[in-house]
Protein backbone atom coordinates (compact mmCIF):
# COMPACT_ATOMS: atom_id res chain seq x y z
CA UNK A 1 0.00 0.00 0.00
CA UNK A 2 2.92 2.51 -0.33
CA UNK A 3 2.14 3.86 -3.03
CA UNK A 4 -1.18 4.16 -2.53
CA UNK A 5 -0.87 6.12 0.96
CA UNK A 6 1.66 8.24 -0.93
CA UNK A 7 0.00 9.33 -3.61
CA UNK A 8 -3.41 9.48 -2.24
CA UNK A 9 -2.35 11.66 1.14
CA UNK A 10 -1.30 13.81 -1.73
CA UNK A 11 -4.42 13.82 -4.07
CA UNK A 12 -6.52 13.70 -0.77
CA UNK A 13 -4.50 17.33 0.05
CA UNK A 14 -4.99 18.38 -3.58
CA UNK A 15 -8.52 17.87 -3.96
CA UNK A 16 -9.52 19.62 -0.62
CA UNK A 17 -7.83 22.10 -2.02
CA UNK A 18 -9.56 21.91 -5.10
CA UNK A 19 -12.98 21.62 -3.49
CA UNK A 20 -12.40 24.29 -0.59
CA UNK A 21 -11.65 26.95 -4.16
CA UNK A 22 -14.99 25.27 -5.06
CA UNK A 23 -17.06 26.02 -2.18
CA UNK A 24 -15.86 29.72 -2.37
CA UNK A 25 -17.22 30.03 -5.79
CA UNK A 26 -19.72 27.58 -5.46
CA UNK A 27 -21.44 29.26 -2.04
CA UNK A 28 -20.27 32.59 -2.26
CA UNK A 29 -18.87 33.95 -5.63
CA UNK A 30 -21.34 32.38 -8.33
CA UNK A 31 -24.16 33.22 -5.41
CA UNK A 32 -23.24 36.65 -5.06
CA UNK A 33 -21.85 37.60 -8.25
CA UNK A 34 -23.62 36.09 -10.95
CA UNK A 35 -27.55 36.48 -11.70
CA UNK A 36 -29.18 33.19 -10.54
CA UNK A 37 -31.01 31.85 -13.99
CA UNK A 38 -26.68 32.92 -15.64
CA UNK A 39 -25.18 30.45 -12.22
CA UNK A 40 -28.01 28.42 -13.56
CA UNK A 41 -26.90 28.13 -16.98
CA UNK A 42 -23.74 27.47 -16.08
CA UNK A 43 -24.31 24.62 -14.04
CA UNK A 44 -26.29 23.14 -16.48
CA UNK A 45 -24.16 23.85 -19.64
CA UNK A 46 -21.00 21.98 -17.56
CA UNK A 47 -23.65 19.04 -16.69
CA UNK A 48 -24.88 18.26 -19.53
CA UNK A 49 -21.36 18.44 -21.22
CA UNK A 50 -19.85 15.75 -18.63
CA UNK A 51 -22.57 13.77 -19.44
CA UNK A 52 -21.72 13.98 -23.07
CA UNK A 53 -17.87 13.47 -21.95
CA UNK A 54 -18.24 9.32 -22.35
CA UNK A 55 -19.49 9.55 -25.60
CA UNK A 56 -16.54 11.68 -26.95
CA UNK A 57 -14.27 9.71 -24.92
CA UNK A 58 -15.03 6.58 -26.74
CA UNK A 59 -14.51 5.31 -23.24
CA UNK A 60 -10.87 5.28 -23.97
CA UNK A 61 -10.06 6.71 -20.29
CA UNK A 62 -10.87 3.37 -18.77
CA UNK A 63 -9.95 1.27 -21.76
CA UNK A 64 -6.29 2.65 -21.36
CA UNK A 65 -5.90 1.67 -17.72
CA UNK A 66 -7.08 -1.56 -18.18
CA UNK A 67 -4.80 -2.71 -21.03
CA UNK A 68 -2.03 -0.47 -21.00
CA UNK A 69 -0.33 -3.02 -18.74
CA UNK A 70 -0.66 -5.92 -20.72
CA UNK A 71 1.74 -4.44 -23.40
CA UNK A 72 5.47 -5.25 -24.16
CA UNK A 73 7.11 -1.87 -24.29
CA UNK A 74 7.22 -1.77 -28.43
CA UNK A 75 3.41 -2.68 -28.47
CA UNK A 76 2.88 0.14 -26.52
CA UNK A 77 3.36 2.84 -28.91
CA UNK A 78 0.26 1.62 -31.34
CA UNK A 79 -1.88 0.79 -28.45
CA UNK A 80 -1.43 4.84 -27.01
CA UNK A 81 -1.76 5.86 -31.06
CA UNK A 82 -4.87 3.90 -31.32
CA UNK A 83 -5.90 5.34 -27.80
CA UNK A 84 -5.39 8.98 -29.14
CA UNK A 85 -7.52 8.49 -32.67
CA UNK A 86 -10.21 5.77 -31.24
CA UNK A 87 -12.37 9.15 -29.28
CA UNK A 88 -13.17 10.29 -33.28
CA UNK A 89 -15.40 7.58 -33.64
CA UNK A 90 -17.50 9.58 -31.19
CA UNK A 91 -16.59 13.31 -31.63
CA UNK A 92 -17.20 13.27 -35.40
CA UNK A 93 -21.09 11.62 -35.29
CA UNK A 94 -21.73 14.12 -32.31
CA UNK A 95 -20.44 16.99 -33.67
CA UNK A 96 -22.17 16.09 -37.14
CA UNK A 97 -25.60 15.45 -35.23
CA UNK A 98 -25.20 18.58 -33.68
CA UNK A 99 -24.41 20.64 -36.82
CA UNK A 100 -27.58 19.07 -39.09
CA UNK A 101 -29.73 19.13 -36.19
CA UNK A 102 -29.16 22.39 -34.22
CA UNK A 103 -32.60 23.91 -34.62
CA UNK A 104 -34.80 21.52 -33.32
CA UNK A 105 -32.10 20.36 -30.35
CA UNK A 106 -31.89 24.17 -29.50
CA UNK A 107 -35.30 23.87 -29.54
CA UNK A 108 -35.91 21.10 -26.64
CA UNK A 109 -33.50 22.61 -24.69
CA UNK A 110 -35.19 25.55 -24.48
CA UNK A 111 -38.30 24.36 -23.82
CA UNK A 112 -39.43 26.17 -20.62
CA UNK A 113 -36.30 28.62 -20.44
CA UNK A 114 -35.88 30.07 -23.92
CA UNK A 115 -31.99 31.78 -23.13
CA UNK A 116 -30.50 28.21 -23.14
CA UNK A 117 -30.76 27.57 -27.02
CA UNK A 118 -27.88 29.45 -27.89
CA UNK A 119 -25.44 27.87 -25.73
CA UNK A 120 -25.95 24.87 -27.76
CA UNK A 121 -22.24 24.40 -28.63
CA UNK A 122 -21.10 25.60 -25.66
CA UNK A 123 -22.27 21.98 -24.13
CA UNK A 124 -20.66 20.00 -26.86
CA UNK A 125 -17.11 22.15 -26.48
CA UNK A 126 -17.40 21.53 -22.92
CA UNK A 127 -18.23 18.26 -23.27
CA UNK A 128 -15.15 17.54 -25.80
CA UNK A 129 -12.45 19.41 -23.71
CA UNK A 130 -13.16 16.78 -20.83
CA UNK A 131 -12.91 13.85 -23.12
CA UNK A 132 -9.67 14.68 -24.18
CA UNK A 133 -9.07 15.61 -20.55
CA UNK A 134 -9.75 12.33 -19.38
CA UNK A 135 -7.76 10.37 -21.87
CA UNK A 136 -4.34 12.12 -21.01
CA UNK A 137 -5.21 12.32 -17.34
CA UNK A 138 -5.65 8.41 -17.79
CA UNK A 139 -2.04 8.43 -19.58
CA UNK A 140 -0.56 10.24 -16.47
CA UNK A 141 -2.01 7.61 -14.39
CA UNK A 142 -1.33 4.17 -15.86
CA UNK A 143 2.36 5.66 -15.39
CA UNK A 144 0.97 6.20 -11.74
CA UNK A 145 1.49 10.12 -11.66
CA UNK A 146 -1.61 10.83 -11.03
CA UNK A 147 -0.75 14.26 -8.83
CA UNK A 148 -0.38 16.76 -11.64
CA UNK A 149 -3.54 15.14 -13.41
CA UNK A 150 -5.40 15.72 -10.51
CA UNK A 151 -4.54 19.15 -9.45
CA UNK A 152 -4.83 19.94 -13.15
CA UNK A 153 -9.15 18.91 -12.09
CA UNK A 154 -9.56 19.97 -9.09
CA UNK A 155 -7.93 23.39 -8.58
CA UNK A 156 -6.92 24.59 -12.19
CA UNK A 157 -10.00 25.30 -13.56
CA UNK A 158 -11.93 26.26 -10.06
CA UNK A 159 -9.56 28.96 -9.59
CA UNK A 160 -9.54 30.25 -13.43
CA UNK A 161 -12.96 30.33 -12.24
CA UNK A 162 -12.22 32.20 -9.24
CA UNK A 163 -10.54 34.82 -11.84
CA UNK A 164 -13.67 34.67 -14.11
CA UNK A 165 -15.86 35.77 -11.59
CA UNK A 166 -13.76 38.33 -10.19
CA UNK A 167 -13.04 40.01 -13.75
CA UNK A 168 -16.94 39.72 -14.08
CA UNK A 169 -17.38 41.35 -10.65
CA UNK A 170 -15.41 44.25 -11.72
CA UNK A 171 -16.63 44.66 -14.60
CA UNK A 172 -13.34 43.69 -17.17
CA UNK A 173 -16.00 41.39 -18.93
CA UNK A 174 -19.49 40.85 -19.48
CA UNK A 175 -21.95 37.52 -18.55
CA UNK A 176 -21.50 36.62 -22.66
CA UNK A 177 -17.47 37.02 -22.60
CA UNK A 178 -17.05 35.21 -19.16
CA UNK A 179 -19.30 31.95 -20.46
CA UNK A 180 -16.80 32.28 -23.53
CA UNK A 181 -13.86 32.39 -21.34
CA UNK A 182 -15.21 29.73 -19.38
CA UNK A 183 -15.40 27.26 -22.30
CA UNK A 184 -11.98 27.96 -22.95
CA UNK A 185 -10.63 27.54 -19.50
CA UNK A 186 -12.23 24.16 -19.80
CA UNK A 187 -10.22 23.20 -23.38
CA UNK A 188 -6.63 25.24 -22.43
CA UNK A 189 -7.01 22.69 -19.18
CA UNK A 190 -6.70 20.10 -21.94
CA UNK A 191 -3.53 21.23 -23.47
CA UNK A 192 -1.74 21.76 -20.28
CA UNK A 193 -2.69 17.86 -18.95
CA UNK A 194 -1.61 16.53 -22.45
CA UNK A 195 1.46 18.13 -23.00
CA UNK A 196 2.34 17.15 -19.24
CA UNK A 197 1.18 13.65 -20.32
CA UNK A 198 3.36 13.27 -23.60
CA UNK A 199 6.76 14.41 -21.07
CA UNK A 200 5.73 10.92 -19.20
CA UNK A 201 5.88 8.83 -22.46
CA UNK A 202 6.23 11.14 -25.57
CA UNK A 203 4.35 9.12 -28.70
CA UNK A 204 5.37 7.65 -31.50
CA UNK A 205 2.62 8.04 -34.26
CA UNK A 206 2.11 3.88 -34.86
CA UNK A 207 -0.10 2.82 -36.95
CA UNK A 208 0.75 -0.82 -36.47
CA UNK A 209 -2.39 -1.77 -33.92
CA UNK A 210 -2.42 -4.07 -31.39
CA UNK A 211 -3.65 -7.90 -32.61
CA UNK A 212 -6.76 -7.69 -30.46
CA UNK A 213 -8.15 -4.29 -31.50
CA UNK A 214 -11.31 -5.57 -31.69
CA UNK A 215 -12.15 -6.90 -28.67
CA UNK A 216 -10.18 -3.49 -26.95
CA UNK A 217 -12.41 -1.36 -29.14
CA UNK A 218 -15.69 -3.51 -28.16
CA UNK A 219 -14.49 -2.55 -24.67
CA UNK A 220 -14.64 1.03 -25.25
CA UNK A 221 -18.24 0.64 -26.64
CA UNK A 222 -19.28 -0.97 -23.68
CA UNK A 223 -17.46 1.42 -21.21
CA UNK A 224 -18.89 4.38 -23.15
CA UNK A 225 -22.70 2.68 -22.04
CA UNK A 226 -21.41 2.40 -18.22
CA UNK A 227 -19.82 5.74 -18.45
CA UNK A 228 -22.90 7.23 -19.79
CA UNK A 229 -24.60 5.62 -17.39
CA UNK A 230 -22.81 6.71 -14.52
CA UNK A 231 -22.98 9.73 -15.06
CA UNK A 232 -26.42 9.94 -16.05
CA UNK A 233 -26.54 8.92 -12.30
CA UNK A 234 -24.63 11.92 -11.32
CA UNK A 235 -25.62 14.56 -13.42
CA UNK A 236 -28.84 14.03 -15.08
CA UNK A 237 -31.08 15.96 -12.51
CA UNK A 238 -29.55 18.62 -12.94
CA UNK A 239 -30.23 18.50 -16.65
CA UNK A 240 -33.75 17.53 -16.28
CA UNK A 241 -34.66 20.34 -13.91
CA UNK A 242 -34.29 22.47 -16.54
CA UNK A 243 -36.79 20.93 -18.77
CA UNK A 244 -39.75 21.44 -16.00
CA UNK A 245 -38.79 24.78 -14.02
CA UNK A 246 -37.23 27.90 -14.39
CA UNK A 247 -33.29 27.48 -14.64
CA UNK A 248 -32.73 29.48 -11.65
CA UNK A 249 -33.76 26.67 -9.86
CA UNK A 250 -31.08 24.71 -11.24
CA UNK A 251 -28.22 27.09 -9.58
CA UNK A 252 -30.43 26.83 -5.94
CA UNK A 253 -30.11 22.71 -6.32
CA UNK A 254 -26.42 22.99 -7.62
CA UNK A 255 -25.25 24.53 -4.35
CA UNK A 256 -27.25 22.01 -2.24
CA UNK A 257 -25.69 19.20 -4.18
CA UNK A 258 -22.40 20.45 -3.71
CA UNK A 259 -22.40 20.46 0.04
CA UNK A 260 -23.54 16.72 -0.37
CA UNK A 261 -20.75 16.05 -2.57
CA UNK A 262 -17.60 17.11 -0.45
CA UNK A 263 -18.58 13.68 0.99
CA UNK A 264 -16.73 11.81 -2.00
CA UNK A 265 -13.64 13.94 -1.85
CA UNK A 266 -11.77 11.00 -0.24
CA UNK A 267 -13.16 8.61 -2.57
CA UNK A 268 -12.06 10.42 -5.71
CA UNK A 269 -8.78 11.23 -4.73
CA UNK A 270 -8.24 7.27 -3.88
CA UNK A 271 -9.33 6.43 -6.75
CA UNK A 272 -6.89 7.64 -8.89
CA UNK A 273 -3.98 5.31 -8.07
CA UNK A 274 -6.42 2.47 -6.66
CA UNK A 275 -8.06 2.10 -9.94
CA UNK A 276 -5.28 0.67 -12.09
CA UNK A 277 -3.49 -0.74 -9.28
CA UNK A 278 -6.91 -2.82 -9.05
CA UNK A 279 -6.47 -3.71 -12.59
CA UNK A 280 -3.06 -5.15 -12.11
CA UNK A 281 -4.24 -7.02 -9.13
CA UNK A 282 -7.29 -8.43 -11.59
CA UNK A 283 -4.74 -8.99 -14.77
CA UNK A 284 -2.01 -11.06 -12.41
CA UNK A 285 -4.91 -12.95 -10.40
CA UNK A 286 -4.06 -11.77 -7.17
CA UNK A 287 -7.30 -12.67 -5.37
CA UNK A 288 -5.69 -12.29 -1.90
CA UNK A 289 -4.46 -8.98 -2.43
CA UNK A 290 -8.11 -7.82 -4.64
CA UNK A 291 -9.72 -8.38 -1.26
CA UNK A 292 -7.58 -7.16 0.84
CA UNK A 293 -7.62 -3.69 -0.90
CA UNK A 294 -11.31 -4.16 -1.14
CA UNK A 295 -11.99 -4.26 2.47
CA UNK A 296 -9.47 -1.68 3.28
CA UNK A 297 -10.49 0.87 0.64
CA UNK A 298 -13.64 0.55 1.92
CA UNK A 299 -13.13 1.04 5.48
CA UNK A 300 -10.66 3.80 4.65
CA UNK A 301 -13.30 5.71 2.73
CA UNK A 302 -16.29 4.76 5.01
CA UNK A 303 -14.80 6.69 7.97
CA UNK A 304 -13.56 9.44 5.84
CA UNK A 305 -17.31 10.04 4.24
CA UNK A 306 -19.28 8.99 7.50
CA UNK A 307 -17.82 12.08 9.65
CA UNK A 308 -18.37 14.34 6.99
CA UNK A 309 -21.58 13.47 6.56
CA UNK A 310 -21.90 13.89 10.33
CA UNK A 311 -20.15 17.41 9.65
CA UNK A 312 -22.77 18.57 7.11
CA UNK A 313 -25.90 17.76 8.58
CA UNK A 314 -25.22 18.33 12.18
CA UNK A 315 -23.90 22.16 10.62
CA UNK A 316 -26.84 22.89 8.11
CA UNK A 317 -28.42 25.10 10.10
CA UNK A 318 -25.52 27.15 10.69
CA UNK A 319 -24.25 26.86 7.06
CA UNK A 320 -27.36 28.35 5.18
CA UNK A 321 -26.75 31.26 7.51
CA UNK A 322 -23.70 32.11 5.00
CA UNK A 323 -25.64 31.72 2.07
CA UNK A 324 -28.13 34.43 0.17
CA UNK A 325 -31.86 33.91 1.26
CA UNK A 326 -32.52 31.82 -1.99
CA UNK A 327 -30.33 29.11 -1.08
CA UNK A 328 -31.40 28.03 2.03
CA UNK A 329 -33.93 25.59 1.17
CA UNK A 330 -32.04 22.68 0.40
CA UNK A 331 -31.85 20.62 3.54
CA UNK A 332 -33.78 17.34 2.34
CA UNK A 333 -31.40 18.07 -0.75
CA UNK A 334 -28.41 18.17 0.96
CA UNK A 335 -29.65 14.85 3.58
CA UNK A 336 -30.46 12.29 0.46
CA UNK A 337 -27.48 13.13 -2.08
CA UNK A 338 -25.04 13.08 1.14
CA UNK A 339 -26.74 9.17 2.28
CA UNK A 340 -26.13 8.28 -1.66
CA UNK A 341 -22.46 9.73 -1.28
CA UNK A 342 -21.68 7.67 1.78
CA UNK A 343 -23.14 4.41 -0.34
CA UNK A 344 -20.67 5.66 -2.93
CA UNK A 345 -17.79 5.27 -0.05
CA UNK A 346 -18.50 2.32 1.28
CA UNK A 347 -18.02 0.16 -2.06
CA UNK A 348 -14.41 0.85 -1.74
CA UNK A 349 -12.76 0.16 -4.96
CA UNK A 350 -15.73 -1.57 -6.37
CA UNK A 351 -16.39 0.28 -9.28
CA UNK A 352 -12.45 -0.64 -10.05
CA UNK A 353 -13.01 -4.19 -9.87
CA UNK A 354 -16.02 -4.43 -11.97
CA UNK A 355 -15.06 -2.39 -14.80
CA UNK A 356 -11.52 -4.51 -15.01
CA UNK A 357 -13.00 -7.64 -14.89
CA UNK A 358 -14.28 -10.44 -17.11
CA UNK A 359 -17.51 -9.43 -16.26
CA UNK A 360 -17.54 -5.93 -17.38
CA UNK A 361 -20.50 -6.59 -19.92
CA UNK A 362 -23.20 -7.79 -17.50
CA UNK A 363 -22.64 -4.33 -15.07
CA UNK A 364 -22.78 -2.10 -17.96
CA UNK A 365 -26.14 -3.60 -18.71
CA UNK A 366 -27.39 -3.27 -15.24
CA UNK A 367 -26.02 0.75 -15.27
CA UNK A 368 -27.68 1.56 -18.69
CA UNK A 369 -30.61 -0.34 -17.24
CA UNK A 370 -30.43 1.93 -14.30
CA UNK A 371 -29.54 5.01 -15.89
CA UNK A 372 -32.53 4.29 -17.62
CA UNK A 373 -34.81 4.13 -14.40
CA UNK A 374 -33.04 7.22 -13.42
CA UNK A 375 -34.28 9.29 -16.35
CA UNK A 376 -37.62 7.73 -15.39
CA UNK A 377 -37.54 8.64 -11.56
CA UNK A 378 -36.56 12.54 -12.98
CA UNK A 379 -39.72 12.56 -14.93
CA UNK A 380 -42.17 11.64 -12.63
CA UNK A 381 -41.24 13.14 -9.27
CA UNK A 382 -39.50 16.73 -10.71
CA UNK A 383 -42.92 17.74 -11.79
CA UNK A 384 -44.45 16.28 -8.17
CA UNK A 385 -41.96 17.62 -5.92
CA UNK A 386 -39.30 20.13 -7.56
CA UNK A 387 -36.07 20.28 -6.49
CA UNK A 388 -36.68 17.19 -3.93
CA UNK A 389 -37.92 14.96 -6.66
CA UNK A 390 -34.63 15.59 -8.38
CA UNK A 391 -32.69 14.39 -5.01
CA UNK A 392 -35.25 11.97 -4.73
CA UNK A 393 -34.91 10.42 -7.68
CA UNK A 394 -30.43 10.20 -7.62
CA UNK A 395 -30.74 8.65 -3.93
CA UNK A 396 -33.23 6.03 -5.08
CA UNK A 397 -31.13 5.20 -8.15
CA UNK A 398 -27.96 5.35 -6.97
CA UNK A 399 -29.18 2.65 -3.81
CA UNK A 400 -30.42 0.46 -5.93
CA UNK A 401 -27.23 0.50 -8.42
CA UNK A 402 -25.01 0.37 -5.35
CA UNK A 403 -26.94 -2.92 -4.03
CA UNK A 404 -26.55 -4.62 -7.34
CA UNK A 405 -22.90 -4.05 -7.49
CA UNK A 406 -22.17 -5.25 -3.91
CA UNK A 407 -24.22 -8.31 -5.02
CA UNK A 408 -22.19 -8.68 -8.27
CA UNK A 409 -19.24 -8.63 -6.50
CA UNK A 410 -19.79 -10.91 -3.60
CA UNK A 411 -21.85 -13.54 -5.98
CA UNK A 412 -18.75 -13.39 -8.87
CA UNK A 413 -15.74 -13.05 -6.44
CA UNK A 414 -16.58 -14.12 -2.99
CA UNK A 415 -15.72 -10.77 -1.21
CA UNK A 416 -17.70 -8.59 0.84
CA UNK A 417 -15.99 -4.84 1.39
CA UNK A 418 -17.52 -4.91 4.86
CA UNK A 419 -15.77 -6.21 8.23
CA UNK A 420 -16.77 -6.13 11.73
CA UNK A 421 -14.92 -2.58 11.96
CA UNK A 422 -17.88 -1.67 9.28
CA UNK A 423 -20.48 -1.90 11.70
CA UNK A 424 -18.34 -0.27 14.39
CA UNK A 425 -17.62 2.39 12.34
CA UNK A 426 -21.70 2.92 11.53
CA UNK A 427 -22.39 2.69 15.48
CA UNK A 428 -20.61 4.96 16.25
CA UNK A 429 -21.98 7.66 13.72
CA UNK A 430 -25.25 6.96 14.85
CA UNK A 431 -23.58 7.61 18.51
CA UNK A 432 -22.38 11.14 17.63
CA UNK A 433 -25.51 12.32 15.19
CA UNK A 434 -27.82 11.07 18.69
CA UNK A 435 -25.66 13.38 20.97
CA UNK A 436 -24.78 16.43 18.79
CA UNK A 437 -28.33 16.21 16.95
CA UNK A 438 -29.43 19.38 19.85
CA UNK A 439 -26.18 20.95 20.41
CA UNK A 440 -26.07 24.68 18.87
CA UNK A 441 -23.87 27.57 19.83
CA UNK A 442 -24.65 31.36 19.91
CA UNK A 443 -21.89 32.62 17.86
CA UNK A 444 -21.20 33.92 14.45
CA UNK A 445 -22.19 30.85 12.17
CA UNK A 446 -18.51 30.25 11.38
CA UNK A 447 -17.65 29.99 15.05
CA UNK A 448 -20.42 27.73 15.69
CA UNK A 449 -19.46 25.21 12.85
CA UNK A 450 -15.84 25.20 14.00
CA UNK A 451 -16.83 24.65 17.70
CA UNK A 452 -19.09 22.27 16.75
CA UNK A 453 -16.95 20.14 14.28
CA UNK A 454 -13.66 20.08 16.39
CA UNK A 455 -16.11 19.19 19.49
CA UNK A 456 -17.16 15.85 16.81
CA UNK A 457 -13.89 15.20 14.88
CA UNK A 458 -12.31 14.70 18.69
CA UNK A 459 -14.65 12.43 19.69
CA UNK A 460 -14.72 10.48 16.35
CA UNK A 461 -10.90 10.23 16.39
CA UNK A 462 -10.51 9.17 20.14
CA UNK A 463 -13.73 6.34 19.53
CA UNK A 464 -11.73 4.73 16.57
CA UNK A 465 -8.11 5.26 18.62
CA UNK A 466 -9.62 3.89 21.89
CA UNK A 467 -11.28 0.92 20.81
CA UNK A 468 -8.56 0.20 18.08
CA UNK A 469 -11.35 -0.19 15.08
CA UNK A 470 -8.92 1.46 12.37
CA UNK A 471 -5.35 0.17 11.92
CA UNK A 472 -4.55 2.93 9.65
CA UNK A 473 -6.37 5.65 12.37
CA UNK A 474 -4.59 3.86 15.05
CA UNK A 475 -1.17 4.16 13.50
CA UNK A 476 -1.25 7.94 12.46
CA UNK A 477 -2.59 9.08 16.17
CA UNK A 478 0.11 6.97 17.75
CA UNK A 479 2.71 8.65 15.59
CA UNK A 480 1.59 12.50 16.30
CA UNK A 481 1.88 11.33 20.01
CA UNK A 482 5.13 9.47 19.70
CA UNK A 483 6.67 13.06 17.45
CA UNK A 484 5.00 15.37 19.92
CA UNK A 485 5.33 13.71 23.11
CA UNK A 486 8.80 15.20 25.22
Amino acid sequence: MGIVQKQSVQNVIITYIGFFIAAINTLFLYTKILPDAYYGLVTFILASGAILMPILAFGVHNTMVKYFSNFSEEDKDGFLTLMMLTPLLGILPVALIFSIWQEPLGNWISKENPMVKDYLWYIFLVGLAMAYFEVFYAWCRVHMKSVFGNFMKEVFARVGVSLLLALFYFGAINLDVFLKLLVGLHLLRTIIIQLYAYTLRFPRFNLNFPAHTKEILSYSVLIILGGSAALVLLEIDKVMLNQFISIENVAYYSVAVYIATVIIVPSRAMHQITYPLTAELLNSGDGAGLKKLYQRTSLTLLIASGLLFLLIILNMKDLFQLLPENYRGGFTIVLLIGLAKVMDSILGNNNAILYNSKYYRTVLVFGVGLAILTIVLNYLLIPKFGLEGAAMASFISIFIFNGVKLAFVRIKFGYWPFTAATFKILATLVLLAVLFRFLEFSFHPLINIGLKSGLIVLMYVGILYRFNISEDVTGYVSKWFKKNTP
